[in-house]
């Protein structure tokens, strides 16, 4: 008797290994199964479509109560305010915190629409602010980076170039995307200037992005957590901090929670800081906090 084995263990397959004898029916199906029982259709797609009707109503009450938030960036040696953080926020809790609107905009294929209204209200913010607000830090999604409202001389945030900083994010790998560096590239001849978020942590950004490409560089959170009690963590800072000074670049340490974290990232030359410890995200315009000692 020929035994043929069947393996279907592929990502959202629910169907698993079947094994077949050659002389009767499929050995998994158990007695008494009708045919039409023995295979999984998947989801409704009635269901599906439902879902994702739901999904886009929130979605779309959200953008409509998009509230950008900003947080303070300090130079590091004196705690002058240097920068803004801005922040997706919205008034509407239809979808409860920002990574839920993000994941519904990849889900509904609107991070492009998504992506301009937040560029959008962050230019009407920072059009009128006087100069001693410095400058502006704007995430983009890695789609972000090639919609071409973004380098469009009409586009709100192109008329500021001179004073944001695009901040590529760790939600999405650019290492399958054509020309980044092009792309960036054109982006700085526009007046630009670029980060890399999330240092440490996740994808390599490094890889993709030499010292020509940007200007700002933004340690892992995960980096910062403790680094004034973590030998290990220190001599990596350091590693990262003499680099990027030999390149020209600046380096941010995010996330500061705690007035020793903040002590031990200064002593290892780090340029910029950011966290709670120094003001939290808010309406404009937060001030910045200055710790104890």
């Amino acid at each position: 008797m020929e035994r043929l084995v069947l393996d279907m263990d592929e990502p959202g397959d629910k169907l698993g290994s079947l094994e077949l004898d050659g002389d009767g029916p499929p050995a998994a199906f158990p007695s008494g199964t009708s045919q039409l029982e023995r295979v999984d259709a998947g989801p409704d797609p009635r269901e599906r479509t439902r879902e994702l009707a739901e999904l886009e109503d929130k979605f779309e009450k959200c953008l409509a109560g998009i509230a950008m938030h900003f947080q303070p960036i300090v130079v590091a040696s004196d705690l002058t305010l240097f920068a803004y953080e801005s922040l997706l926020r919205s008034t509407d809790r239809s979808l409860p915190h920002p990574g839920a609107i993000l994941d519904a905009a990849e889900k509904l294929e609107r991070v492009t629409k998504l992506g301009r209204i937040v560029r959008q209200r962050v230019a009407q913010v920072f059009a009128s602010a006087p100069p001693a607000r410095g400058l502006v830090f704007v995430n983009l999604h890695a789609l972000d980076l090639f919609d071409k409202a973004l380098s469009s001389p009409f586009s709100p945030l192109t008329k500021i170039a001179h004073r944001v900083v695009l901040e590529i994010t760790e939600r999405n790998s650019l290492d399958d995307m054509r020309d980044v560096r092009y792309r960036i590239a054109e982006l700085r001849e526009l007046g630009f200037r670029v980060a890399v978020d999330d240092l440490g942590g996740g994808h390599a950004r490094m890889n993709l992005l030499t010292p020509l490409d940007c200007d700002f560089v933004k340690l892992d959170m995960s980096l910062v957590r403790d680094c004034d009690s973590h030998p290990m963590k220190q001599r990596l800072i350091a590693s990262i901090v003499e680099l990027c000074r030999d390149q020209g670049m600046k380096v941010i340490g995010e996330g500061v929670e705690t007035a020793a974290e903040a002590a031990t990232l200064v002593s290892l030359g780090t340029d910029l800081l950011q966290g709670y410890l120094l003001g939290k995200p808010g309406l404009p315009w937060v001030e910045v906090i200055r710790p104890p000692g």
